[in-house]
């Protein structure tokens, strides 16, 4: 029998399997709801990154019967009831036509997104990835829900997290970060609650350079309003920019070339460069030091040193056997 793996010895896995839950992650959206009251009068609900289906149980479950519950991924699910499955790709137009054609026409209430990519343990690639992931499921909510409306989803907690912040305050007035009970305290994510979907006036939801399609071509001088100001969905930066790896000339005004000046004071000595050059070549030993002023306390017991700045050792006096 193989050893039981950590999730084996979670809680919340054991109630997964009570209650008939699909994942143990269907705890993190009921505590959300509980906190921030998630499910109070939704009636049109989009679950993006969905499989295996625990938050479109969640939805079917607590949000009521009368909800419609679209469900999104490129994986194939088991059916639930009451829940239209689709199988496609959020950065696509046609991902988020379909599911404003399932709704009839209506825009959304409510998306949720719990999607995480398979983490590598390269935390910098980790957190990048993630955040390309939840950049394009905001790019495609922005097509399907409606004004006012709520967007949860997934955040690994970088050092850049900030960035997102940013951009996620630009179509949401009020934008929490929370970490449920049920998500471990040993993990870095967490899930951005966006409320009030207010997006900036004469702004046309696109799907530009989605996830950093090299293959898709855009041309941002071609956006007008506010599609021009707002900075488009990157996480770190535009890919036409300067590589860091590379020197280029700095240019001045006037066609004149660039000339170094070296400081007015130059940096200070370090204090500790004659220690670190008595460690280098070995001076620091009893032996080699040429000077060493022995400073009796007034115990006569801890003697000092100059450079070792170290406690003589206490000499051992075994009895003869």
């Amino acid at each position: 029998m193989g050893r039981s793996s950590k999730d084996k010895r979670d809680i919340y896995y054991r109630l997964a399997k009570e209650e008939g839950w699909r994942a143990r992650s269907a705890f993190k959206l009921l505590q959300l709801d509980q906190e921030f009251n998630l499910f109070t009068g939704v009636n049109r609900a989009v679950d993006l990154c969905a499989a295996p289906g625990s938050w479109s149980q969640v939805l079917s479950r607590e949000a009521g019967e009368e909800v419609k519950i679209v469900a999104v991924d490129l994986q194939a699910m088991a059916p639930l009831p009451g829940v239209t499955q689709i199988q496609g790709d959020i950065t696509k137009v046609s991902t988020a036509e379909e599911i404003i054609r399932h709704f009839e026409g209506q825009p959304a209430d409510l998306v949720v997104c719990d999607g995480a990519p398979d983490v590598t343990g390269l935390h910098d690639v980790d957190e990048y990835i993630q955040a390309q992931l939840l950049l394009a499921a905001l790019n495609i909510t922005t097509h399907v829900l409606k004004p006012g409306g709520t967007f949860v989803a997934k955040i690994f907690r970088g050092k850049d997290v900030t960035l997102l912040y940013s951009q996620l305050k630009v179509f949401f007035s009020g934008v929490t970060c929370a970490k449920p009970r049920s998500s471990r305290n040993s993990s870095i994510e967490a899930f951005v609650v966006c409320q009030n979907y207010s997006p900036p006036e004469g702004y046309i939801p696109n799907m530009s350079n989605p996830l950093l399609d090299h293959s898709y071509d855009v041309d941002f001088n071609q956006l007008e309003g506010p599609n021009r100001v707002i900075v488009p969905f990157l996480a770190c930066g535009d890919l036409s920019a300067f590589d860091s790896d590379k020197t280029y000339p700095l240019q001045l005004d006037a066609g004149k070339e660039y000339q170094y000046t070296p400081p007015i004071q130059p940096p200070i000595r370090p204090p500790y460069q004659e220690a670190c050059h008595l460690r280098k070549n070995n001076l620091l030993s009893k032996e080699d030091t040429p000077s060493v002023c022995p400073k009796q306390s007034r115990d006569k017991k801890k003697v000092w040193c100059r450079y070792t700045r170290q406690l003589p050792q206490k000499e051992n006096n075994f009895p003869a056997r």
